[in-house]
């Protein structure tokens, strides 16, 4: 069966970035904003306020991947139709909810502070778009699962 290799090489990807959002949160972001903050001394007070916001938000991402991972657990040893799996999904449609607010609440502070730009609000509303396409798609998805969930209950009451 191909299912334990396929689920086997996705938490190994969930590994990979895990470490490598965990490298960006510590390495990158802060040495980012530093530079951001020596060429643009006119914006260098968002530099703290910036990298507390990366970091929430990749940690949003993390805390998403580490729910994929329990899910696929599920899979993986066939109890993915049970109640433990909504846990796992109510705290994806969280975190989705959580950093499309996070991008509203930075690009407020990035206007207030009048150092828009168009490149910045595409990304923002790119940000804000996809978050919410995503939490609407797991709603669909947790969907499904409960009815997959009555169906295999209704299939075993026949049984």
């Amino acid at each position: 069966m191909m299912q334990p290799r396929v689920t086997t090489v996705l938490k190994s990807l969930i590994v990979v970035m895990l470490v490598l959002l965990l490298a960006s949160q510590i390495l990158v972001i802060p040495e980012v904003a530093r530079i951001t903050a020596i060429r643009n001394p006119d914006v260098a007070q968002l530099e703290i306020p910036g990298i507390i916001g990366a970091i929430i938000f990749l940690a949003l991402v993390e805390v998403t991947l580490v729910c994929v991972w329990q899910l696929l657990s599920l899979v993986r040893t066939e109890r993915i139709f049970s109640a433990d799996a909504f846990r796992f999904v109510d705290i994806i449609l969280w975190t989705l909810a959580s950093a499309g607010l996070l991008i509203t609440v930075s690009y407020a502070v990035i206007v207030a502070s009048r150092a828009v730009s168009l490149s910045l609000t595409l990304l923002a509303v790119l940000g804000i778009v996809v978050s919410a396409a995503l939490a609407l798609l797991v709603v669909v998805m947790r969907g499904l699962l409960r009815k997959a969930l009555e169906l295999e209950q209704d299939l075993s009451e026949v049984v």
